[in-house]
């Protein structure tokens, strides 16, 4: 897959730009707040609904205007998709080829996209809601089943919950059997590809820092129980707290890097580096399973790195054969082995250097 078109309007401090891109590598610079995060920023969200920087819709849309209009091209093989999104006062709206009843999950299979950018370190350093949403985004690709026992497990869940408000014990006892069943199809899902991921992770993160590192998976209940059982003893607890607190939506992913907690105890340059190989080792898996590479964001990938870890990196990204859009402020950064186009970001406009 690659994206070969891209247009956008109306979104931050565009008020419309459009440009081709390489199927390969990719540069766009500019100086700071000229806009590159932005341009990266609207092609990620039309692969993923959302905006990486977990900006609101009324902050996207450009000062004055009322929506913004996202629009691409992708390319697999033979095969061709026209992507489109627009968003703001009159609602979100998809389009794929036309056909506007798929929804996000048909744009996010049509362009799955990655995104490094200065903040990657809190996949590492962050809350385990970051690492859940890393992990089911590749689940959600290598695993087509995925998605829908995740929506229904979130439905159950939320039920649950409300008879944990109303004090419900004996309906609650009843309605357990079911959640129990998804909570442990997605667990199931996921160490199924947790078991794969992790090994990728592992390689990519010992040739980025040098040292071993240990990924764990946490399933959101103690691994000497079951589901049941979990649940049984934790009824006090949740009818107290009005909330379910464990099963799948608790899981998380540890982290050890010579021998410390990686959440707390290594620089944030190293956090950043174990993010990176989190990242990676999710796009080779992906990019293995659908038999064709994917969209990788780089958000100005020489922040906090020195030259040796800013090249390990790069040479990583490369060998990993996805294709790549970068930012930097120079325009010379040797980032690529190859052709590659190069654009400027000023005054809202993006051009073709």
């Amino acid at each position: 897959m690659a994206l070969l078109y891209f247009k956008a309007e109306n979104f931050r401090l565009f008020d419309s730009v459009e440009f081709q891109l390489h199927p390969r590598y990719n540069l766009i610079y500019g100086d700071n707040a000229s806009g590159k995060t932005s341009a990266l920023e609207a092609i990620s969200y039309l692969g993923r609904g959302r905006s990486f920087r977990g900006a609101q819709t009324k902050s996207i849309v450009k000062n004055g205007q009322e929506d913004f209009l996202l629009f691409g091209q992708t390319v697999n093989e033979s095969k061709q998709d026209k992507l489109g999104i627009t968003n703001g006062s009159s609602g979100l709206a998809l389009s794929l080829n036309g056909e506007h009843t798929g929804g996000l999950e048909s744009l996010a299979r049509s362009l799955p996209v990655q995104v490094i950018d200065p903040n990657i370190h809190n996949l590492v350093a962050g809350s385990p809601e970051n690492r859940r949403r890393f992990l089911d985004w590749v689940v959600f690709h290598v695993e087509p089943s995925y998605l829908k026992v995740w929506r229904k497990y979130k439905r159950s869940l939320k039920q649950r919950n409300l008879l944990l408000k109303n004090h419900n014990k004996k309906e609650l006892r009843s309605w357990n059997k079911g959640f129990i069943a998804l909570g442990e199809e997605i667990n199931k899902l996921r160490c199924s590809v947790f078991e794969v991921l992790e090994s990728a992770v592992s390689q990519i993160s010992t040739s980025l820092l040098d040292d071993g590192v240990l990924f764990h998976y946490d399933r959101g209940w103690p691994d000497n129980q079951n589901l049941e059982e979990s649940l049984i003893k934790s009824e006090t607890r949740d009818i107290q707290l009005k909330s379910t607190q464990i099963g799948p939506h608790r899981a998380d992913i540890s982290i050890t890097y010579a021998a410390c907690r990686a959440k707390k105890h290594i620089s944030r340059g190293q956090q950043k580096l174990l993010a990176c190989a989190m990242v990676l080792g999710s796009v080779e898996i992906v990019q293995e399973y659908m038999d064709s590479p994917i969209l990788l964001l780089l958000d100005d990938p020489s922040a906090e790195l020195d030259n040796n870890s800013l090249n390990k990196l790069m040479k990583e990204v490369v060998a990993m054969g996805p294709q790549i859009i970068a930012t930097s402020i120079e325009k010379h950064e040797n980032f690529f082995p190859d052709e590659y186009f190069v654009f400027h970001v000023e005054h809202g406009k993006v051009k073709l250097v």
